[in-house]
């Protein structure tokens, strides 16, 4: 199964460099319930106040959700951005390892994994990350107290994007 969430992340890579390399602005791609959605906004440069230009079009990727819980997905609010504060040195971040929709979860029904405050011990699940209809476990890889939750249940994330922040032992 290891193997097929590798080539799944090695094909949204791929999808996001011919974008790069084509100047896409958009890409949809459907196979049976599943269904990916690509963008990024047009490559553009806008001029700050200083008259500095300043370049914009990294892909911004979502996914869209196909099949019976589509409508209940699309239907619930989309949480404001969360501004990022002074990373204290001592903080460890754990980081996104691919695109995908954030979860604090296992289900809807169930308490979250962790919440600000709480204490873990490597490697102990703190989320799960949804991303092609398959459930990854994002482990923490240092024992210690959950500072920041950075992003919201049920927001899409992408690579490299930060998750949480753990005051280590």
């Amino acid at each position: 199964m290891a193997e097929n969430k590798d080539s799944d992340v090695q094909k949204i890579k791929e999808l996001i460099e011919i974008m790069k390399r084509n100047e896409l602005v958009e890409i949809e791609i459907s196979h049976g319930d599943d269904k990916i959605v690509l963008k990024r906004s047009q490559a553009q440069t806008a001029v700050g106040g200083t008259g500095t230009a300043v370049p914009t079009g990294y892909p911004n990727i979502s996914t869209v959700p196909a099949g019976p819980n589509a409508a209940h997905a699309l239907a619930q609010p989309v949480p404001p951005p969360v501004s990022e504060p002074q990373l204290e040195e001592d903080l460890v971040e754990i980081k996104s390892p691919l695109v995908g929709t954030f979860y604090l979860t296992p289900s809807p029904d169930s308490d979250p994994y962790v919440e600000v405050g709480s204490y873990v011990d490597a490697p102990a699940i703190v989320c799960i990350i949804e991303a092609m209809k398959v459930m990854n476990e994002i482990k923490a890889e240092t024992a210690g107290t959950i500072v920041e939750i950075l992003v919201a249940n049920g927001q899409a994330v992408e690579y490299g994007q930060v998750l949480f922040r753990i005051r280590p032992d």
